[in-house]
């Protein structure tokens, strides 16, 4: 289930809180309550739905546990649900970008760079990558809580409470960004 936080800010009412339903297509192990568990392709990934699309005010958390021996971890926050096969996957390198819709997030958890690559992919083309940091919280074997907080101007990420780093949004249709996937060596606990 994806939450959508309200965020108080000056002498602001804070509005009711919104709220959006993630539906997902893999299982997870400890599934919170309100997710619909559809079929499994294993625990290191997971594709929702955000009802309703993306809005200033809402936050998608993740929390999972990184692989003892981990690769890269990533989250993709797009236009449309991205699914595919393995066999498949070497074929559809050059039509994927057109089939599978706008990407307004890509946060790439590089474990051997030490690294954190943001991005976003318009029409088909990816834009140009950011990559500054003034840490890497990530541990093997550790736990963690991603949490994408998404303002007027940008997606506010932090991890376990600390500010990681922001992303301008590159896409104007905020609402256009309808899902979330998370995959690669990582259990996940919880997304919301």
């Amino acid at each position: 289930m994806v939450e959508a936080v309200s965020m108080a800010t000056g002498g602001f009412s804070r509005p009711p809180p919104l709220a959006s339903t993630l539906q997902t297509s893999t299982v997870l192990r400890h599934a919170p309550t309100g997710m619909e568990d559809k079929d499994k392709k294993g625990n290191e990934e997971y594709i929702g739905e955000i009802k309703g699309g993306l809005r200033p005010s809402m936050k998608l958390v993740v929390m999972g546990i990184v692989d003892k021996k981990p690769k890269s971890i990533e989250v993709l926050v797009s236009s449309a649900p991205q699914q595919k096969d393995a066999d498949e996957e070497q074929q559809q390198q050059d039509e994927e970008a057109e089939s599978e819709g706008d990407v307004g997030l890509q946060l790439k958890v590089s474990f051997t760079d030490k690294a954190v690559q943001r991005n976003a992919r318009l029409a088909g083309k990816w834009g140009p990558a950011e990559n500054t940091l003034s840490f890497f919280p990530f541990a093997p074997g550790e736990p963690f809580k991603m949490e994408i907080v998404c303002e007027h101007q940008q997606f506010r990420i932090l991890v376990d409470g600390q500010p990681l780093c922001g992303f301008t949004h590159r896409l104007p249709q905020l609402a256009s960004l309808t899902a979330l996937r998370v995959f690669g060596d990582v259990q996940l606990t919880k997304v919301a």
